[in-house]
C-alpha cells in the first residue's frame, strides 16, 4: 500500500491519483491529509505538497489539482529522459516535473475548455493540441510518465508491490455506410444511378446494377470476411452500427429495413455491437436515446458502447448526454486526420468533467489509429510502418492499442488494398 501525502484532497487529485497509480500501474494507494499517519505509515510513501516534510519521496505540486474551474495557464515543454514534459518541479523534487498535474491537464481534455476555432463539423482540430504543436501528439505520455515515476520510487523502495498489466489489441469497425447500393429502397436507388449517369461513373452504374441482382456483390458487404479474420486471428474487436433515420449526413441504410436487422442481429452472434450516434443526434439527446432503444430492441441486449458521428465531440457537454442516454463507455477520443494520443494516453479512463468539478462515471477507450488518417496515402508499407510506430509506444507500456477501420473503406476501390492491409495490421498487432 503506497501512502499518498497532501494538504487537500480534492476530487481532482483523487481522480488522477487513481488514473496512475491503480489503472496504469496496478498500485494500491491511500491518501493523507495529517502529518501524524504520514510519519507512522511505515510502507512506502511519497508526499504531494509544496515543501517536504523531511527526506522523504518528494514531488513538488503544481497549483492546478487545487484549483476549480479554467484558468489560462502558461506551459513550457521541457524534456526528462527523452520524453516531453511540463509544469517543472524544481531541484528538490524526486521528480522533475509535476506529473500529476501534467496528466490531469491531459486527460481531462483541458485545453478543449480554452477558446479555440472548431472545425467545420464542431470539432476541436488536432494541431490546435498542444501536442501537436510540441511534437508528442503520437506518444502515450501519461503512460510513459507513470512507468518513470514507479522506477524511481523502486529505487527508494525496491519491495513496492505493482501488478502488471497485460499489453491489449481491440479493433473497432465503424458501419456508417453498411451498403454501398443494396438495400436503400426504390427513390434512393433510382436517385443514385441518375446521379452516376448524369456525373458518367458508368463503372458505378454497371456495379449497382449488379448489386441490385445480387446484394452480397456490394462493395461495402465484407461483413463474413472481417468475422472470419477476427476469429482466425483472435482479434477482440467491436462493430459500431450506424441506426438512424436519413439525413445530410446520415445516410445508411434505413432503420426499419428487415434485411438491414437481420445483419446486424447475425453480427451480434459473433461480435460485440454497439451504438454509431448518428450527426443528428450530436446535440440531441432524446434522439440519442431513441437510437440507443431502437438498436437494442434489434440485438435484445443493452446497448452500453457509443461512438460519435465523424468523432464530433463537445467537451464537456458531448459526454455529459451520453451519460443521460446511460451509455458507460465511449470509444470517440481521438482524431479523424492525425493519428496519436488525443489525451496523452493508451489507458481507458472516467471523464472528468471540469465545470461540475467531478469524475463522471462514463468510460473513455482512447484510439490510436483512425483509417482515414491515412485515406491520401497510397503506399501500404507506409502506412504499416506508422501504425507500427503507435504500436510500439502502447505495447512499452503494456497499454491497450484501439484501431478504427470502417467496413466502407475496407470495401471501396483505392490504390491501397484496404482489406489486405487490414488484415496485415491486425496479424502483426494483435498480441
Amino acid at each position: 500500500m503506497l501512502l499518498i501525502y497532501t494538504h487537500k484532497i480534492t476530487p481532482r487529485f483523487s481522480f488522477v491519483m487513481k488514473q496512475l497509480f491503480t489503472r496504469i500501474l496496478g498500485i494500491e494507494i491511500t491518501f493523507a491529509t495529517q502529518v501524524e499517519d504520514f510519519i507512522k505509515h511505515t510502507g512506502p510513501k511519497i508526499t504531494y505538497t509544496k515543501q517536504p516534510l523531511q527526506n522523504e519521496f518528494f514531488v513538488r505540486s503544481n497549483d492546478l489539482l487545487f484549483e476549480q474551474g479554467i484558468n489560462d495557464i502558461q506551459i513550457n515543454i521541457s524534456d526528462w529522459d527523452g520524453i516531453p514534459c511540463f509544469f517543472f518541479a524544481g531541484e528538490r523534487s524526486a521528480v522533475p516535473f509535476d506529473i500529476f498535474s501534467a496528466s490531469f491537464y491531459l486527460l481531462s481534455r483541458y485545453e478543449e475548455y480554452l477558446p479555440h476555432v472548431k472545425d467545420i463539423h464542431g470539432r476541436f482540430p488536432p494541431r490546435e493540441s498542444m501536442a501537436y504543436k510540441n511534437n508528442f501528439l503520437k506518444i502515450p505520455v501519461v503512460d510513459l510518465w507513470a512507468f518513470k515515476l514507479l522506477e524511481e520510487l523502486k529505487r527508494r523502495f525496491p519491495d513496492i508491490q505493482d501488478n502488471r498489466r497485460s499489453y491489449s489489441y481491440t479493433s473497432i469497425i465503424d458501419v456508417t455506410t453498411s451498403h454501398c447500393f443494396a438495400y436503400r429502397g426504390f427513390l434512393r436507388g433510382a436517385a443514385g444511378l441518375f446521379a452516376d449517369l448524369f456525373t458518367f461513373r458508368l463503372g458505378r452504374v454497371g456495379q449497382r446494377i449488379g448489386v441490385w441482382f445480387d446484394p452480397k456483390k456490394d462493395p461495402y458487404d465484407n461483413f463474413q470476411q472481417l468475422i472470419a479474420l477476427h476469429k482466425k486471428y483472435r482479434v477482440r474487436n467491436k462493430f459500431f452500427f450506424q441506426f438512424a433515420d436519413y439525413s445530410t449526413y446520415d445516410k445508411n441504410v434505413s432503420p426499419n429495413s428487415n434485411r438491414f436487422k437481420f445483419l446486424i442481429k447475425s453480427i451480434a452472434d459473433y461480435s460485440m455491437v454497439s451504438l454509431a450516434a448518428s450527426y443528428s443526434s450530436f446535440q440531441d439527446i432524446e434522439l440519442l436515446k431513441k437510437e440507443r432503444k431502437r438498436l437494442a430492441n434489434v440485438i435484445n441486449r443493452p446497448v452500453n458502447f457509443s461512438r460519435m458521428r465523424y468523432n464530433r465531440v463537445d467537451v464537456p457537454q458531448t459526454y455529459r448526454n451520453l451519460i443521460e442516454a446511460e451509455f458507460t463507455d465511449d470509444y470517440t477520443m481521438g482524431y479523424t486526420h492525425e493519428t496519436g494520443f488525443r489525451a496523452g494516453t493508451c489507458t481507458p479512463f472516467h471523464f472528468y468533467d471540469i465545470n461540475l468539478e467531478i469524475q463522471q462515471p462514463i468510460r473513455l477507450h482512447p484510439f490510436a489509429v483512425h483509417d482515414y488518417a491515412f485515406a491520401n496515402v497510397r503506399n501500404k508499407e507506409e502506412i504499416l510502418d506508422r501504425v507500427a510506430a503507435l504500436y510500439r509506444q502502447v505495447k512499452r507500456v503494456n497499454g491497450e492499442f484501439i484501431t478504427v477501420f470502417s467496413n466502407e473503406l475496407l470495401g471501396g476501390k483505392q490504390k491501397v488494398d484496404w482489406m489486405d492491409l487490414y488484415q496485415t495490421l491486425i496479424r502483426k498487432h494483435h498480441v
